[in-house]
C-alpha cells in the first residue's frame, strides 16, 4: 500500500477544507478558555492564521505572534485582517525563536499531533509563557473518529491507500495531553471534548470543499478519485433536499504555569 503523508502548504486550499472546521471548534475553545482581554499571545503552528484571526477578533490581544514552518500557509495568514495586529513568523514548535516569559498565553490549534516530539513542544510553550500564564490546545480526536475527513479515510483502504495519520497522533488523546501538561509543570489542568457540526449544500459541495486541501489524495488518477468519491457518498447523511450535516470532535486541554 502507498504511504501518503499529511502536508499543508497551500493556505487557500487549507482554508476551504479545514478553516471552517477550525473556526467552529476554535470559537467553543475560546469560550471555554474565557481569557482576559489585553493578553499577549503566541499561536504555535498557526498555519494559515484561522485561529490567530479568532484571537484577534474575540480576545482584544495586546500582541500576537503566530509561528508555523510553512511559508505557503504564512503567506495566506499575512493577508488576513489579523495581520494588522499579529506578526507571523516561520519557525519550529520545538525551538521557538522567542525569549523566556514572553507571553501571557500560549496555544496550539489542531497542531500538537503534528509536532514530532510533543513533550518538547509543550516544554517550549512553558518556557516562553510567563508564570501564571495560560497554556492550551485542542486536537481532532484521531482515535475516536472525530477527524473531519474520517468519512473519506474510512474508504481509502478499499483503494489500496493507507489513511494518513499525523506523526504524533497519540498526542490527541486526552490522557496523553494530561501527561504532557503535567510533565511540563503546568497546573490547574482541565480537559473537555468539543463537538461541532458543519453543513454542506450537497455532497458535491462537501467534496469540492474537502479534496483540494487533501494532499494525500493529490497523486490519485482521476478514475480512482472518482471511485473514492462514490464510495464515500453513502457514508454522509443527506436530507431530502440533498443537504449534508455531520459532526467532528476535538479533545481540548488548558492549564496554567505556577506563579
Amino acid at each position: 500500500m502507498a504511504e501518503p503523508q499529511i502536508r499543508f502548504n497551500d493556505g487557500a486550499a487549507y482554508e476551504k477544507m479545514m478553516g471552517t472546521w477550525s473556526r467552529l471548534v476554535g470559537d467553543v475553545f475560546l469560550d471555554w478558555l474565557a481569557p482576559a482581554k489585553g493578553l499577549s499571545w503566541v499561536d504555535v503552528g498557526c498555519g494559515n492564521g484561522a485561529f490567530t484571526q479568532a484571537i484577534v477578533d474575540r480576545c482584544a490581544p495586546s500582541a500576537v505572534k503566530g509561528i508555523d514552518p510553512s511559508e505557503g500557509q504564512l503567506a495566506f495568514a499575512r493577508q488576513r485582517p489579523a495581520a494588522r495586529v499579529a506578526q507571523f513568523d516561520q519557525g519550529n514548535a520545538m525551538a521557538l525563536p522567542y525569549g523566556d516569559n514572553s507571553f501571557d498565553a500560549g496555544v496550539m490549534a489542531l497542531v500538537i499531533f503534528f509536532v514530532p516530539d510533543p513533550a518538547k513542544g509543550i516544554a517550549e510553550l512553558a518556557r516562553v509563557v510567563r508564570p501564571g500564564g495560560l497554556i492550551a490546545t485542542y486536537a481532532w480526536d484521531m482515535f475516536g473518529g472525530g477527524f473531519p475527513m474520517q468519512p473519506i479515510q474510512a474508504e481509502m483502504p478499499a483503494l489500496g491507500i493507507n489513511p494518513p495519520a499525523p506523526p504524533s497522533a497519540p498526542a490527541s488523546r486526552i490522557d496523553a495531553m494530561r501527561a504532557l501538561w503535567s510533565g511540563a509543570g503546568i497546573g490547574a489542568i482541565e480537559t473537555r471534548e468539543i463537538t461541532v457540526e458543519r453543513g454542506f449544500a450537497s455532497f458535491d459541495d462537501f467534496w469540492t470543499s474537502t479534496i483540494p486541501g487533501a494532499s494525500a489524495l493529490a497523486a490519485l488518477p482521476p478514475d480512482r478519485l472518482a471511485e473514492l468519491k462514490e464510495r464515500v457518498r453513502p457514508r454522509l447523511p443527506t436530507d431530502a433536499a440533498g443537504r449534508i450535516t455531520y459532526s467532528s470532535r476535538a479533545n481540548a486541554i488548558k492549564g496554567r504555569l505556577p506563579k
